[in-house]
């Protein structure tokens, strides 16, 4: 079992509806020494790829990708899931759909802060569907930018999001598969 897997199973909580809380340390209350573990962990993961940025979606992908960041010595960007008054002119957007939320949002990315020849981390802290890595595939593609890999904390390995973007091609790494949950038992089963 490794860092990441010990952790949920210590502090995780399985819900009704393969719901896994995690807000005590990943997407809530944030521990910031476990995101610079997982940042060294990727780092080795994708150390012989170039990458000059990391991609993310608000909210819960940004603590995790901002300390990400310093092992890479590279500069964050997150997708918004709203338009401000402080947003201006171009942006990329997509669809996306949570799992979480059970909702649709445009996300957007200024075409400032993505461009051409980029190579880039997506970094986010749930997989589940792959609505989400989808639409920042999307963004990175219509930027003429390249996906260098994909960062994932837990993916739900019973759900297809997975098996869906490793057949797209794409470099996932989750540092987590959990391949069941029982609400009633608690117990958590993750992939070998």
């Amino acid at each position: 079992m490794n860092f990441l897997e010990e952790r949920i199973v210590k502090d995780g909580v399985v819900k009704e509806g393969n719901i896994l809380k995690v807000d005590s340390f990943l997407n809530h209350q944030l521990d910031v020494e476990l995101f610079d573990k997982m940042g060294e962990e990727w780092a080795e993961r994708f150390k012989n790829e170039e990458i000059n940025k990391i991609l993310t979606i608000e909210a819960s992908g940004i603590g995790i990708a901002c300390i990400v960041a310093r092992h890479f010595n590279v500069p964050v960007v997150f997708a918004k899931k709203s338009h401000s008054v402080n947003l201006d002119g171009e942006m990329y957007t997509a669809e996306v759909e949570s799992f979480t939320h059970k909702n649709k949002n445009q996300v957007i990315v200024s075409k400032k802060f993505l461009n051409s020849g980029d190579k880039v981390l997506i970094i986010d802290d749930f997989l589940a569907n792959g609505c989400a890595l989808q639409g920042l595939i999307s963004i990175i593609n219509q930027a003429g930018a390249s996906v260098s890999g994909i960062g994932i904390a837990i993916e739900k390995g019973f759900q297809n999001g997975g098996q869906i973007i490793r057949n797209m091609g794409y470099h996932l790494e989750s540092l987590a598969i959990v391949d069941a949950m029982d609400a009633s038992t608690g117990e958590i089963v993750f992939r070998k």
